[in-house]
């Protein structure tokens, strides 16, 4: 491998690979090193500009933590995630769509009854959110585990309060007998993504927004059928057309009814996909 330049040096690293006893590992990062040697000649990529690439993902690193996950953010505005979930969740007509995870699930939600606030003590105008879990015939899927999580009227969500004690505006419940689940939060709003790391720099770089349309996070879990991670969407949202994730679906947008007596109400049903 000596006397290598830039043409040969690519061959030379894909050679090294050939005794990569996981073939699934292998293939991707054969492609991965031929696409990033044929990126670095297309561009005429400069030292300099490799080391200002490798110190952003350096920071990006840094910026991650039990409560941020940075490198999610990153891929969420390259629309890397996107990307990924619609290659990964092709699913029937009727069935709902899936959207992106986003950087602020966490583990350990609370459990809370039907019926139940979730919002907890949430800033917000009071929301009252009823639906049903339903397969593609119609028919109710009974114990269906739903987790939501949103941010509150500020555009935050609990884990970026730093001495919030208690989780606000997340709660895990399940659907009833007849598919049906019912709980009280806050309105959702429009928040910006956190911009004060390196994905804001990259905003900023860029003359891009950091805004996402109001939302809901649901992640919905049941035997037999295939995960649901989505949002339903605000109608009306001034960013429905320019979300910084890219993870709006027409079909995912709703309307948040205002009544009378005060408040909002939010209708929404979900149609899973069977595994198999």
């Amino acid at each position: 491998m000596r006397n290598l330049d830039e043409q040969t040096v690519t061959q030379a690293v894909l050679d090294l690979l050939a005794g990569t006893p996981d073939p699934r590992l292998k293939f991707i990062l054969t492609s991965l090193i031929t696409h990033l040697h044929d990126f670095a000649r297309d561009v005429k990529l400069t030292e300099a500009e490799l080391r200002a690439g490798i110190s952003f993902l350096t920071q990006t690193g840094q910026k991650c933590d039990d409560k941020r996950q940075e490198f999610i953010l990153l891929s969420d505005v390259l629309g890397l995630s996107m990307l990924t979930v619609a290659m990964n969740n092709r699913k029937p007509r009727g069935c709902t769509e899936s959207t992106v995870f986003g950087p602020f699930h966490v583990e350990g939600a609370p459990e809370y009854a039907n019926g139940a606030d979730i919002a907890n003590g949430a800033i917000g105008e009071p929301c009252l959110v009823r639906g049903t879990v339903k397969d593609l015939h119609g028919a109710p899927i009974a114990g269906a585990e739903l987790e939501v999580w949103q941010a509150d009227a500020t555009g935050n969500y609990d884990v970026q309060y730093p001495n919030l004690e208690t989780h606000q505006g997340r709660g895990v419940l399940r659907s009833q007998a007849d598919g049906s689940f019912e709980f009280r939060t806050v309105v959702a709003v429009a928040y910006p993504i956190p911009a004060d790391g390196p994905v804001g720099d990259l905003l900023r770089a860029t003359a891009r927004h950091p805004w996402r349309p109001a939302h809901l996070h649901f992640m919905i879990k049941a035997k037999n059928y295939q995960t649901l991670v989505t949002h339903v969407f605000r109608n009306g949202d001034q960013y429905l057309d320019s979300d910084a994730v890219f993870g709006v679906r027409q079909t995912l947008v709703a309307d948040w009814v205002k009544q009378p007596e005060g408040g909002y109400t939010l209708n929404y049903d979900f149609v899973l996909n069977p595994v198999g």
